[in-house]
């Protein structure tokens, strides 16, 4: 099962809309992150929001930067200022949903994508992240009913199998 962020398509998507000066900076640490040079493109961003630190697109962008790196902690800190920033946004919401999915907190995954869909209710990442989201909390209730169950059930085997089969044919070989 995999979780997508709005990351690479992002990127480019705040590159076309952010105003010159930013988007040099913007285009630059792009262009860095995409020819291998990870850090030095996290140094320009951060380099960027030393003068302009509530430069949203500027922010973002590090954030996603961070993830991508394996950086949760620090991505976490960055989408969850967002949502306290910029509440109307819906995009640091499902980031922070897919942090939240990626260590196991599917119940506090959820939440952050249901924050997203009242936000943008057609947002489709949203969207599908949260029926990922839901399959996987239907495969541990139906593994909680099986442990607590007081006879073998025919019928929750079957879902059992059925939730854990989806599961696998949707994730990505290699992850």
């Amino acid at each position: 099962m995999t979780f997508r962020l709005f990351s690479s398509l992002a990127l480019l998507i705040l590159l076309s809309i952010a105003g010159t000066a930013r988007a040099s900076e913007l285009d630059r640490a792009q262009q860095q992150w995409f020819a291998g040079q990870r850090s030095q493109a996290v140094a320009t961003l951060e380099g960027a929001l030393s003068k302009t630190p509530d430069e949203l697109k500027l922010r973002f962008a590090l954030g996603v930067m961070r993830m991508e790196m394996g950086q949760v902690s620090m991505a976490r800190s960055i989408f969850t200022a967002l949502t306290e920033d910029f509440p109307d946004l819906a995009e640091p919401h499902i980031n922070l949903a897919v942090i939240n999915a990626s260590v196991g907190d599917l119940d506090q995954a959820r939440n952050q994508l249901e924050q997203a869909l009242r936000l943008q209710p057609d947002h489709a990442q949203a969207l599908e992240n949260l029926g990922d989201v839901l399959l996987r909390l239907g495969l541990r209730a139906y593994q909680r009913a099986k442990q607590s169950a007081l006879a073998p059930s025919e019928t929750l085997n079957l879902k059992l199998v059925r939730t854990q089969s989806l599961l696998q044919e949707t994730t990505p070989k290699g992850r």
